[in-house]
């Protein structure tokens, strides 16, 4: 009786085991490499996860959410529909959210063993198998590259890239006429709808081909099909088109070198750095695709050392990106960029967790991780929480740093100057156009405190996926105010924009790198210059945060130098948050408001208020978030000060009404605006006190400027002057200067004097 119950026992126990890994007993289709799942979750990944389960507190919390989602989803029913909508509309989210249930289905069907998942996953794709033979292109027509599921063949490649991942985890759950059914029907086809027929979409250098090289990648990882992945990697073969070929949103079809693919979308838009040309918004949207794909080649295809490429670049990518983020971890909007996007986002979860695994084990991309309270379920994000669990989180550190741009980093660059921990940063951008996605605003900066914006950039005119809103894509006012020069806080020549506001010119150029320094504690400072934005005119910003004993927090110094062969107007915008408090010249609010201007995005501002300058120092404070903050500037008596407000010529209310405050000086050739930009004190509507709320700075000036040097002084109300000198020419650390000035000699080594 004992011996039955043993073998009966041992029969149950096999059945179940059959029963619950159904894919060791399906039969293959006859790939070269059988172990499924092998892109992103592993068949040894996937073991060593099931041996963890409820010992790694966030892992566990990470599965139970998703399973939570999934499970709902699948009570809801497999939803279908026929593709009509924009982004936003009910068609177009419905088919993004099956993408992303697929993935997390199939991974659920991997780690928890329940057919309900595979299940799930299966009858999801046949019903996808059932009707893509059958879709039109879709019927929304703005789009350069049309797509058959969604309007554009990008999110058609986001679809295929998730579920390329859930085909991979239910791979031996099918069996081989299964398999046919949907490789013939639904994946080859898919795969060469956004390739071979939309070559201007797959073969160019833009974050949208990155999606489509990754997809048509990923599924020919999980096919062994060596065609596809050939395809993937470099391009299309003989698409016939060139490196000058250019699709209408602004993108060039290929690189410099002609060349297309993943390896191309590596090698192009990333500089050595790790900044990405487009801006951190579209960096971190590329991030998934990018990483997503090399970890498939690191599995799958491991002699590519796809890690290892333009020396670790993709690595280094995530560390440059998590320096694009404020206190509050969001990114800056540098370009397109929508304000609020942060590193809690899913790719960016995706990024951590593959940049500690595959990265050296990091331990400061840890603490990120804890605070997104969340991982992958799978490899890289078992290997966070083994971490996290055995101790080894350590803080990340954001730090001031200067990040290249340009595929060999000599294309500018965007400059971050932090104090403290991030009581103070100022983001500094000198860099190439950005592709597609690029703003026309050399030298323009944005301030932060805490994360909260101090003097900000207005980001994208765009509410992505607000159906009601354009159908949640890019407005008109995106290019006729958000990529405007005005638009920014940066030099306006003769209200026209940088490169006349015109991609062809403004991406054969770049600013170039000054200097930048951060060895001294009193002072951090970065200068550059712009010698191409408008013909004639040369422009020098220099930028210092500023750390004095009697102030009670660091303040910016910015110097602004133009020389031209010309006369002309020149603005110089500062876009604030809050209540204006006060001003030190007279000022007239206009009775009726009337736009500044009639193009280049001056149609765009309000004028709500003009004044006149003082002849040495304006100043001009307002309150936000209970902070005090002030402008001052030296100007003289022909300067004009305009205060603004977005919003002008804007029918469908698609602009925020954000404030601005312009110095503007017209009929000068050569010229320097000094400004410094404090925050001083605060403001409790509680106790109804203020403290600290008027300047401390009684006076700024530009005391000598020539081609060789700039000097300016900043006089406190105690008559404490701090005196910044900028060598416009010299920038070797090595190189000894001295000038002379109102009979005092300053000698000083290196770009710049300060004291």
């Amino acid at each position: 009786m004992r011996n039955y119950i043993a073998i009966l026992a041992l029969f149950n126990f096999l059945f179940l085991s059959c029963n619950a890994n159904q894919e060791q007993k399906k039969e293959s289709v006859g790939n070269k490499n059988d172990s499924h799942p092998k892109l992103i979750l592993t068949k040894k990944g996937v073991e060593e996860i099931r041996s963890h389960l409820g010992k790694l507190p966030l892992f566990d919390a990470s599965l139970e959410r998703v399973k939570k989602e999934v499970d709902r989803e699948i009570e809801l029913g497999i939803q279908v529909p026929i593709p009509k909508d924009y982004s936003g509309g009910y068609t177009h989210e419905r088919h993004k959210r099956n993408f992303l249930m697929l993935q997390k289905a199939g991974v659920l069907y991997q780690i928890l063993q329940n057919d309900k998942y595979g299940n799930y996953v299966k009858n999801m794709l046949f019903a996808y198998a059932k009707m893509y033979p059958t879709l039109p292109i879709h019927p929304k027509p703005r789009s350069y590259a049309r797509g058959k599921l969604f309007w554009q063949c990008l999110n058609d490649s986001n679809w295929l890239v998730y579920a390329s991942q859930a085909y991979d985890c239910i791979y031996n759950f099918l069996s081989k006429e299964e398999r046919l059914v949907l490789e013939n029907d639904l994946f080859k086809p898919f795969a060469d709808y956004i390739s071979i027929q939309n070559p201007q979409f797959f073969n160019r250098v833009h974050n949208h081909s990155t999606w489509g090289n990754a997809a048509v990648g990923m599924i020919a990882l999980v096919m062994n099909d060596d065609v596809l992945l050939d395809r993937a990697l470099y391009g299309i073969k003989n698409a016939g088109l060139t490196s000058n070929a250019k699709d209408n949103d602004g993108g060039f079809i290929k690189n410099k070198e002609g060349k297309a693919g993943y390896f191309a979308n590596l090698e192009e838009p990333f500089s050595p750095d790790g900044y990405y040309t487009e801006g951190p918004y579209y960096q971190r949207y590329a991030m998934y695709p990018f990483l997503i794909f090399a970890e498939a080649l690191h599995n799958v295809k491991p002699e590519y050392e796809v890690f290892k490429f333009k020396n670790n670049v993709l690595l280094n990518s995530i560390d440059a990106l998590l320096q694009l983020t404020d206190a509050d971890g969001e990114f800056f909007p540098i370009n397109d960029g929508q304000k609020g996007m942060s590193y809690y986002s899913r790719e960016l979860v995706t990024a951590v967790d593959v940049a500690y695994k595959y990265g050296g084990n990091k331990s400061g991309l840890l603490s990120i991780a804890e605070k997104q309270q969340k991982v992958t379920l799978d490899d890289a994000g078992l290997a966070v929480t083994l971490a996290i669990k055995e101790g080894k989180t350590t803080p990340f550190e954001k730090k001031s740093v200067n990040l290249s741009d340009g595929s060999k980093g000599d294309e500018g660059g965007i400059g971050i100057l932090r104090y403290g921990d991030e009581d103070l940063t100022v983001v500094f951008k000198y860099a190439a156009q950005g592709l597609s996605h690029g703003h026309y605003d050399k030298l323009s900066f944005s301030l932060f405190e805490k994360g909260e914006e101090v003097l900000q950039d207005y980001g994208l005119a765009r509410y992505v996926n607000v159906e009601q809103k354009g159908g949640g894509n890019y407005l008109k006012e995106n290019k006729t105010w958000a990529k405007q020069t005005i638009a920014h806080n940066t030099i306006v020549q003769d209200e026209t924009s940088h490169f006349k506001g015109k991609y062809e010119i403004g991406n054969k150029h770049h600013s170039e790198l000054h200097f930048f320094n951060t060895d001294n504690s009193e002072v951090q400072i970065i200068s550059a210059k712009e010698n191409n934005a408008y013909p004639g005119s040369k422009m020098q910003r220099t930028i210092a945060v500023i750390k004095d004993e009697k102030f009670t927090k660091p303040y910016v110094l910015d110097v602004f130098r133009i020389i031209s062969d010309q006369f002309h107007q020149f603005d110089l915008p500062y876009y604030y948050f809050g209540q204006p408090i006060s001003m030190n010249f007279d000022f007239k609010k206009l009775p009726s408001l009337k736009p500044l201007g009639s193009k280049n995005g001056y149609q765009h501002l309000w004028l709500e208020a003009t004044g006149l300058a003082p002849e040495t120092m304006s100043q001009f404070t307002w309150l936000n978030n209970n902070k005090f903050y002030t402008v001052s500037s030296n100007t003289s008596k022909q300067d004009e000060l305009l205060f603004t407000r977005v919003g002008a010529n804007d029918p469908n209310f698609n602009l925020r009404n954000d404030p601005g405050f312009i110095i503007r000086r017209n009929n000068v050739s050569k010229t320097v605006f000094a400004t410094v930009v404090e925050s001083h004190g605060t403001y409790s509507p509680v106790s109804e006190f203020s403290v600290n709320a008027t300047s401390n700075i009684k006076d700024v000036r530009v005391v000598h400027d020539s081609d060789e040097y700039s000097m300016i002084q900043i006089t406190d109300i105690e008559n404490s002057t701090k005196t910044l000198i900028v060598s416009n020419r010299g920038t070797n650390n090595q190189t000894k200067h001295s000038l002379k000035v109102n009979n005092k000699e300053y000698s000083w080594v290196g770009p710049f004097y300060f004291k």
